[in-house]
């Protein structure tokens, strides 16, 4: 059986809210979920701050539903990039978005977005679903993302509240799809309170509706969401340093013969 993800799950300073949105959706059957906290540089005294601490919310967390385990709940930083000089809170080497399980990017230009999937040390590319995109999408630089293992990520709840946000989520993602083919996509709620959310078996077939195919739709809310948490935590343990040390070899004459050898040693 497939583990379903949630990768957005929208941060507020309501803890109870919060808590009720994690809930539901370890109801509706979500394994994991991340809490995402965005971050828009372009606004005045917005800076990346330390994550959520999980165990201020649980001391212990909902039992997804149809399981005996518990939901497990990840962090995972968005930055807002509008300017060249936002991506410098995006190296690796930042001690602030080190803090986070994920590292997403949510590129506002053309320039950004090639510069996001070509060199960003991210493992989720945002794609803007509440207004019409105004840039085409290329396909070298998606085709470099996909090979890095960077997932684009399409959230559905924009589609929920209004029905011109609606029209832009699906014009925008069948064009991520016509470049991209489906590859490395995942679906999110952007959830900020439980009725946002959707079960993941509707969220597979509202794939289809975005222009994936079923196996793609699927994948999309399981076996790629799969893929962006290894990538994160590859790209946390990138700096880290491997020892190795050298097994001592046991000498010939030390190593125990065997049995039918020590028989006939053991012979008169």
């Amino acid at each position: 059986m497939a583990l379903f993800g949630d990768l957005n799950i929208v941060n507020t300073t309501d803890k109870r809210k919060l808590k009720n949105v994690i809930e539901t959706a370890a109801h509706l059957g979500y394994s994991t979920v991340a809490i995402n906290h965005v971050v828009n540089l372009q606004e005045k005294k917005q800076e990346i701050g330390k994550p959520t601490c999980v165990a201020e919310l649980f001391t212990s967390p909902p039992t997804v539903q149809g399981k005996s385990k518990p939901i497990k709940i990840i962090t995972r930083l968005t930055v807002v990039v509008s300017e060249a000089s936002h991506c410098n809170e995006l190296r690796t080497t930042s001690p602030r978005t080190r803090l986070y399980d994920l590292v997403a990017v949510h590129p506002k230009t053309e320039k950004l977005f090639h510069t996001a999937c070509m060199t960003l040390d991210v493992d989720i590319i945002e794609i803007i679903m509440t207004e019409k995109q105004q840039f085409h999408f290329k396909r070298p630089p998606v085709n470099v993302a996909i090979d890095r293992g960077i997932v684009f990520e399409l959230v559905y709840s924009p589609a929920i509240k209004d029905s011109t946000m609606r029209r832009y989520t699906i014009s925008n993602s069948l064009s991520l799809m016509n470049i991209g083919k489906g590859k490395n996509i995942i679906i999110s709620s952007g959830a900020e309170k439980p009725l946002e959310l959707r079960g993941p078996y509707d969220i597979a077939n509202l794939g289809l509706l975005f222009g994936l195919s079923e196996g793609d739709a699927k994948a999309a809310i399981s076996t790629n969401c799969r893929k962006a948490l290894l990538h994160g935590e590859t790209r946390k343990t990138a700096q880290g340093v491997v020892h190795t040390m050298k097994k001592t070899e046991v000498p010939e004459d030390k190593e125990e013969a065997p049995a039918s050898k020590r028989a006939r040693t053991d012979d008169p």
